[in-house]
């Protein structure tokens, strides 16, 4: 695909997408509770499928186990979706400490974008750059980006980096975060809006 290309497909989707960016604002006037479910579905993600994530979130969440649950009950949830299931779940219920010091505005109190996110790194355990730049997308932030294989994928593709990394340091995360900025604003999609169309690309799907 070529940029031409890039740009008609955006406009095609852009309303849709646009939609989806303004509902992920929406969650941060929900309880603490269903924005723990994001930083538990952000948890999960990593070398699994986004879809069987969320469903394994909500399954959890309908049995109760998300927030009370033990992480060998929740272990049994993940087996059948997720990969790392029991290091997962044992991650999910020593995050649950951040719902008892009030999750919405320990995360969200004042913080910049980028402030939030090393917060999420330090605090957040399985969290790294691109998780916690996940997570706070999907609860309304922007200007962040989703480093994952997929987008990483498409970077190369646009000439926008060289090669995917074969793994992610800090330092290199911002020198290809700026990279992307940078072809976001070449382009004249915003980096939110892009990534949400890279997924788009590969799933056929504008999801989370």
């Amino acid at each position: 695909m070529d940029v031409k290309n890039l740009i008609k497909l955006h406009k095609e989707r852009k309303q849709s997408i646009k939609k989806r960016l303004e509902d992920f604002k929406k969650i941060q006037k929900k309880p603490d509770k269903d924005i723990f479910a994001e930083l538990a579905f952000c948890v999960l993600t990593p070398q699994s499928k986004a879809f069987n994530c969320w469903n394994a979130v909500l399954e959890l969440r309908k049995s109760g186990l998300l927030c009370n649950g033990k992480h060998n009950e929740i272990g049994k949830v993940l087996q059948r979706k997720v990969r790392f299931h029991n290091t997962k779940a044992k991650h999910i219920v020593y995050n649950r400490r951040l719902l008892d010091r009030g999750l919405k505005n320990t995360i969200i109190n004042g913080k910049s974008n980028e402030m939030a996110r090393e917060w999420l790194v330090e605090n957040v355990k399985g969290y790294g750059f691109k998780e916690a730049s996940h997570f706070l997308r999907n609860i309304g932030y922007r200007e962040l980006a989703i480093l994952d294989r997929h987008i990483l994928k498409y970077l190369v593709e646009f000439g926008v980096i060289e090669k995917v990394p074969k793994s992610l340091t800090k330092k290199n995360y911002m020198e290809i975060e700026e990279k992307f900025k940078q072809f976001s604003g070449r382009v004249g999609i915003p980096m939110d809006e892009l990534d949400l169309l890279f997924w788009s690309l590969e799933t056929g799907e504008i999801f989370k």
